[in-house]
């Protein structure tokens, strides 16, 4: 027997043995033909034409039988009993159950974080898992009503299934590590416009930032907590494009005892779950320069915001706090102020407060 044959057939059983869609659709059109062959030589002449013969076909085949439509002739009636409905109700029942098997693998891939999001861009990516405080972050993103609408894909190492499929806003990718090329290019790290690294440990939070802070696009935002503050330096050092946070439980303590209140002021500040919060605005290209004054009253007018001071970076290491009235603002700089609601730039008639 030549190769060439000898393939061709362990080609055909395999697409048997699996049942694959190629041999399905196959057998499924030889049936739909067979059927269509024998009805014309029983002169079933009404169920002939293509629109009328599918539509016949699917309905009675499944063994829905709405009757409107059905073999008329003593030898047509034979081919639909013996021949269409009892080959094609068994096609059917295998077809639904590859779909029901094809359904089943999708939702159990999103649950245990297997799937492919490479096709994803301008998402956030969240590095990391704990089981109060990645809730908390989620809550807090989503609860900023103004927000771009972005993705949000948590990603994390941990053996776990998806803990956040209530939330239809949320994504759920499982990686052996923070760290390989190509699970960072499955969840589309180099598309990615916001990363909030949260390890287990600072450790993985310094390693991973070490690692996707070159991969980024250079408009993509890198926030990365620590408990050690040893480490934010060093990270510093070698990440110019991340933004670093760390544990303030000693300041916050001694400014309540200090000034009572404190630690309400900073809760206030970091949540968008109830009051003013603090958020920023990038002022746009093109804008001619303004004074600080200018923005501040207008800003408190217009938008119910108090300007708190001006950065010159995205991660703020350059930040000029409550600067005189006169303080020089022009394009690229970066607007923090704490408002009721995010103001976004497109609200603001940069104009007439450049006119100023």
């Amino acid at each position: 027997m030549p190769v060439i044959f000898k393939r061709f057939i362990a080609m055909i059983v395999q697409h048997v043995d699996k049942a694959s869609w190629q041999m399905l659709s196959l057998v499924t059109f030889a049936h739909m033909g067979l059927t269509w062959i024998a009805l014309y030589a029983a002169n079933e002449t009404a169920l002939l034409g293509l629109n009328t013969f599918v539509y016949y076909y699917i309905v009675t085949t499944s063994t829905v039988g709405y009757g409107d439509f059905s073999a008329s002739s003593e030898l047509g009636r034979w081919v639909v009993a013996l021949w269409q409905i009892p080959f094609g109700l068994a096609l059917f029942g295998i077809i639904l159950g590859k779909v029901g098997q094809l359904a089943t693998f999708w939702i159990r891939r999103a649950m245990t974080g297997n799937k492919d999001f490479s096709h994803m861009t301008d998402h956030i990516i969240i590095f990391g898992w704990h089981s109060v405080r990645t809730k908390k972050m989620i809550d807090y993103i989503l609860a900023d009503t103004k927000r771009k609408a972005r993705r949000i894909l948590l990603v994390v190492t941990d053996e776990m299934e998806h803990p956040f499929l209530h939330y239809p806003e949320v994504d759920f990718a499982k990686l052996m590590t923070f760290t390989d090329d190509s699970e960072l290019t499955r969840v589309a790290l180099m598309s990615a416009d916001k990363v909030i690294i949260d390890g287990k440990d600072d450790d993985q939070t310094f390693t991973t930032a070490l690692k996707i802070s070159p991969m980024v696009k250079p408009t993509c935002h890198i926030s990365a907590h620590f408990e050690d503050e040893s480490k934010v330096s060093l990270l510093l050092m070698h990440c110019r494009n991340v933004e670093c946070s760390s544990s303030k439980s000693a300041e916050i303590l001694v400014r309540s005892m200090q000034d009572p209140g404190s630690s309400r002021v900073q809760e206030e500040l970091l949540s968008t779950l109830h009051g003013d919060t603090q958020f920023c605005l990038e002022v746009p290209e093109g804008v001619a320069t303004f004074s600080f004054g200018d923005v501040f009253q207008k800003f408190k007018a217009q938008y119910n915001a108090i300007v708190l001071g001006v950065a010159h970076d995205l991660s703020a290491s350059d930040m000029d706090l409550n600067p005189p009235l006169d303080y020089r603002i022009q394009s690229g700089d970066i607007l923090h102020y704490i408002a009721p609601e995010r103001v976004l730039v497109t609200e603001v008639d940069w104009t007439k407060l450049a006119s100023n």
